[in-house]
């Protein structure tokens, strides 16, 4: 049995600490592209990555920026990732709707339950609308209507899966345990897929990375967040188990550091371009064993007696150590050579 991979790319703009500086602006095409010195090391990069590679990637493009940039830049991105043969599906900030309102800035400043850009405990009605708005805008960028449907900071709750089954969504990613746990039991999920009321949720793998008596600690599978040694590790331990996908999560500006909110100041983050390309090359050469698919293509496979195993997959010290130390070196590293600059 072929084990599904589906590395899934979060493509979104930043408010960019607009909300609490009004000196500040939000960043569009340079939060996704991320050039530096005339290269893309962020989309660009990707792209590049998975062409040589020939991975089929799923990328969740956030659609409520709009509201802020009217001229709507996130369309053309879209648009080459469609073109590139990519998934593109839905991603949604609820955050961005604010700029609707010329009272903007007054309306940030008061905290509200749910918060200005929370799902977990928004009402059923309102969220249903974000997700319908977010299929409109597709429909006006003349994609395909998003099958699978991710939220804003992976929050989830039982309303959230209710409104995406009346939106007409039928998968979805939202579930990152180690990023957002609801606390709600039937959504803590590790693995496998699941139905909840309806949809089908493909949870971004969630693992054990250490464990010493009386503690263990879990991890959502990250580019940002785990060597190449775990990830390979991973992937092996949930083909063995029968794991019948594994979903990544990843961001295009993960692969630059940042100085700032800007963006204006960045440096390519070789450490991060390393394990995305040395990831697509062990799927590329392992193609017996793991095939690289789009989410959709994965949630759209029949149900079986086993999809829904909810399979905890440990990790090892082993692993988990060196990851620490390697990132924590490179950050204080590449933080010097920004300061530098």
């Amino acid at each position: 049995m072929q084990t599904k991979v589906c590395i899934s790319v979060d493509t979104e703009f930043s408010i960019a600490g607009a909300f609490h500086d009004h000196s500040l602006s939000p960043v569009a095409e340079q939060r996704v592209w991320c050039v530096v010195d005339n290269k893309s090391h962020g989309l660009g990069f990707m792209l590049d990555c998975f062409a040589r590679h020939r991975i089929t990637a799923t990328f969740f493009v956030e659609a409520m920026n709009r509201h802020y940039f009217k001229h709507d830049p996130m369309r053309t991105i879209a648009e080459q990732l469609h073109t590139a043969g990519h998934e593109v599906q839905l991603h949604v900030h609820p955050c961005w709707t604010v700029f609707q309102h010329e009272d903007w800035r007054e309306r940030v400043r008061v905290r509200t339950k749910p918060g200005i850009d929370d799902f977990y405990r928004r009402p059923e009605d309102e969220s249903v609308r974000l997700i319908e708005a977010g299929m409109q805008t597709f429909h006006d960028w003349r994609l395909p209507a998003p099958t699978v449907f991710r939220s804003a900071s992976l929050q989830h709750d039982d309303t959230l899966f209710r409104a995406q089954k009346r939106a007409g969504i039928p998968f979805s990613s939202h579930v990152g345990l180690a990023v957002f746990d609801s606390g709600d039991p039937q959504y803590r999920l590790y693995s496998g897929r699941h139905e909840r009321h309806g949809v089908i949720e493909c949870p971004i793998l969630t693992f054990c990375d250490w464990k010493l008596p009386g503690k263990q600690h879990l991890k959502t599978l990250t580019i940002t967040g785990s060597s190449f040694a775990e990830m390979r590790m991973l992937l092996e331990e949930a083909q063995r188990e029968g794991v019948e996908q594994v979903v990544i999560l990843t961001h295009p500006f993960e692969f630059v550091h940042n100085r700032d909110f800007t963006v204006r100041q960045m440096r390519r983050h070789a450490l991060n371009q390393r394990r995305l390309e040395k990831l697509c090359a062990f799927i590329d050469a392992n193609r017996d064993r793991f095939a690289p698919v789009g989410v959709a293509t994965a949630a759209s496979a029949p149900m079986l007696p086993q999809s829904s195993r909810n399979l905890l997959i440990r990790g090892s010290l082993l692993t988990a150590v060196p990851r620490m130390a390697e990132q924590f070196a490179y950050e204080k590293y590449s933080h010097w050579q920004l300061v530098r600059q």
